[in-house]
């Protein structure tokens, strides 16, 4: 069975760390990269194309709920908000 790919994006680094331990242990899970905010997991998300998504609510330069909406339309994916 192919493990799914999976794109932490949260701007708290302790967050990434666990979040990708978490996930490490789980077969069926393949954690490709992580990214502190939106504007780097654009690029990742073009370059690595996950299967889904870890999304912070609340970050700095751009909030998880814009990025999004802004996600849907162009790449629709599954989304888990944290």
């Amino acid at each position: 069975m192919k493990k799914i790919k999976l794109l932490i994006v949260d701007d708290s680094a302790l967050v990434r760390k666990v979040l990708g331990a978490i996930f490490a242990e789980t077969p069926d899970i393949e954690v490709v990269g992580t990214a502190p905010d939106p504007y780097v997991a654009r690029d990742k998300i073009k370059r690595l194309d996950p299967d889904v998504l870890t999304l912070d609510v609340e970050m700095p330069r751009m909030d998880g709920v814009t990025f999004l909406r802004n996600l849907m339309r162009l790449r629709p994916m599954p989304v888990v908000m944290v």
